[in-house]
């Protein structure tokens, strides 16, 4: 085969730092945007982003030749740098994030999930959805170290 064929979508959540409420109304679809953008300079692409004032859920379709770290530390530096010029805002992303592998047959359900934050954290808060996330995945976790 001289080829190489990849599908690898991925489910990024991260938050602000301290879970501040930072994430506007007004500016969020920009933000979501300029992500997008982020995301298509280093040829991967943005499928769904979405989230409230403290955190962010992307579903990103990852070229592979790019390591999920280097995607998110890209999104985080640039988008903060942004929103900082552009915005006018003091702004900072936590340090660390999650990510999770999703399979082509239930990208349009992460999608809906993604689309419908506001309405899902209003029964559920960042800590105990990253928590079900982590269990779902058998992710081990240290609750001192959990949200950054």
């Amino acid at each position: 085969m001289s080829s190489t064929f990849t599908n690898i979508n991925v489910h990024i959540i991260f938050s602000t730092k301290n879970r501040a409420p930072q994430i506007d109304s007004a500016f969020a679809d920009r933000l979501y945007s300029y992500i997008g953008g982020i995301a298509r300079k280093l040829d991967c692409q943005m499928l769904a982003a979405g989230g409230i004032e403290d955190h962010i859920h992307l579903l990103i379709g990852l070229h592979p030749t790019v390591a999920i770290s280097d995607l998110v530390r890209d999104i985080k530096a640039n988008s903060s740098k942004w929103l900082h010029e552009d915005v006018k805002t003091a702004f900072e992303w936590q340090r660390g994030y999650a990510a999770f592998s999703v399979s082509e047959s239930i990208v349009p359900h992460v999608r809906a999930y993604i689309a419908k934050q506001r309405e899902h954290h209003a029964h559920k808060s960042y800590e105990e959805e990253l928590i079900a996330f982590l269990e779902r995945h058998n992710i081990k976790y240290d609750r001192t170290y959990l949200l950054g």
